[in-house]
């Protein structure tokens, strides 16, 4: 008897332990990737949002549960394209690759899975919804600067919510675009069913599912530099997502990029960097009132790597500063982006570097540094680097990404299983758990209809 009332213990604790998986597995899935946001991203615009705004916090900081090592196959410094991969495949690969192994073979992602459930699906980007990121939940190729054929997988795949910029490619290069086939994939979309809208005051007219809103020919503008009439903020494309998604019976897959945190990185733009980063921060807490009301939402942010190397104290002038100004910040009203031109075709610098950097006075090295730019304005971007890193004891290590490990978030359903370092592959198997994708099986299936991609 002893026997068998042990056996029937063991087999009612799985019942509960399998009723209690299924009960916390969740409905909806909102994954967030902050490209190229590293940790000291956050520190610094928490110390900003302190500093000049007031907040004592930002909305991240209540839901942080990990790290995430972000190396790919072909270097411990990955690129966006490999890293998306690992997070919407679960498998690692090449710097370059969109959704495919290494042999170019394609990946199933969970956009793809979440599609095959009957779910709803979304992507939210500032960058063109082409770009790597996104591209990864969505099309299968050799490389990421195929974006003519990604607009073409992305369309294919009936995403019900696509919402960022890069209109480019899906018009021919006669209609302002960049597409060599002719073809013209907005019309397209539209003959298929698609609500497409290109203007801020359309999207806000209202739009309905499946919805394509693209409002630039490339990227969105910074965050430093956006009209707000004419683009809207990532939060306000993360709210109406959730708003389009969020009645799907079957529940949704929604993945919004805060693109331009890399962009900023990449340019060493520290004030554009952090208002990016503050933009992000802003959609998370959409994200998270919407989770916290249903209950049946799993959030997830994280990084894909940091860009810039950027840290919060440096030498200045051989001398090492334990300070770092955030006002300094404050005072920039445009990105390197819109500065640097109207730079080099000025006669008078001086006078932009004080209404657009707040710079009044210039010391003894600061006009230096002002002197060499002016006879070769290709220095332009190294100098406002370094007039601003100067002032706000800011510092970059490189003009590309690095190997730094990147902060993991998680609120909802599911969360607990998020504590601790992952790598970003391991992070993409165990959302794939969490939701109950089968990927593999989705992958050998995906395999028998689409033959091996050409060779990078």
């Amino acid at each position: 008897m002893r026997w068998l009332l042990l056996i029937w213990l063991i087999l009612w604790g799985t019942g509960v332990e399998v009723r209690a998986q299924a009960m916390s597995r969740p409905k909806n899935l909102i994954l967030m990737i902050a490209d190229g946001c590293g940790p000291a991203s956050i520190t610094m615009a928490r110390d900003y949002a302190r500093a000049v705004l007031g907040r004592k916090e930002l909305a991240l900081d209540a839901i942080q549960v990990g790290a995430v090592r972000t190396g790919s196959v072909s270097s411990r410094v990955t690129d966006s394209a490999a890293s998306a991969t690992a997070y919407a495949c679960g498998v690692k690969t090449y710097n370059g690759a969109i959704a495919v192994d290494t042999a170019g073979r394609p990946l199933a992602t969970l956009l793809e899975a979440a599609k095959a459930r009957g779910m709803a699906t979304g992507l939210v980007v500032t960058s063109r919804i082409t770009h790597a990121t996104p591209a990864a939940f969505v099309a299968h190729v050799p490389r990421r600067a195929m974006e003519s054929e990604i607009a073409v997988q992305m369309l294919d795949q009936r995403v019900d919510v696509l919402l960022g910029g890069g209109w480019a490619y899906f018009l021919p290069a006669a209609e302002g675009g960049r597409r060599a086939d002719h073809r013209n994939l907005l019309r397209e979309a539209e003959k298929a069913g698609y609500q497409v809208v290109r203007t801020a005051a359309d999207f806000r007219n209202g739009v309905r599912r499946p919805v394509l809103g693209l409002f630039g020919p490339d990227h969105l503008p910074y965050e430093i530099d956006r009209n707000p009439q004419a683009v809207p903020s990532l939060a306000e494309m993360t709210r109406t997502a959730i708003a389009l998604l969020k009645e799907d019976p079957e529940g949704f897959f929604l993945m919004v990029e805060g693109s331009r945190i890399d962009h900023a990185g990449h340019a060493n733009d520290a004030a554009a960097h952090v208002l990016e980063v503050l933009a992000y921060d802003e959609a998370v807490a959409v994200a998270l009132d919407f989770a916290r009301r249903d209950g049946q939402t799993l959030v997830v942010s994280v990084a894909d790597h940091e860009a810039g190397g950027l840290s919060l104290g440096r030498n200045v002038d051989g001398r090492g500063i334990y300070d770092w100004r955030p006002e300094v910040l404050a005072r920039v009203q445009a990105s390197h982006e819109r500065l640097i031109p109207a730079l080099r075709q000025s006669d008078r610098p001086d006078s932009l570097l004080r209404a657009w950097l707040g710079l009044d006075s210039l010391r003894a090295e600061e006009q230096a540094l002002v002197r060499q730019a002016t006879v070769k304005p290709d220095r332009w971007p190294v100098v406002l680097t370094e007039l601003i890193g100067r002032r706000a004891v800011v510092g970059w290590t490189t003009n590309g990404h690095t190997a730094v490990d990147v902060n993991l978030y998680a609120f909802g359903p599911g969360a607990e299983r998020l504590v601790g370092s992952f790598e970003n592959d391991e992070l993409g198997r165990l959302l794939a758990e969490l939701m109950g994708f089968d990927l593999s099986s989705l992958t050998t299936t995906l395999r028998q209809q689409q033959p091996v991609g050409e060779s990078r």
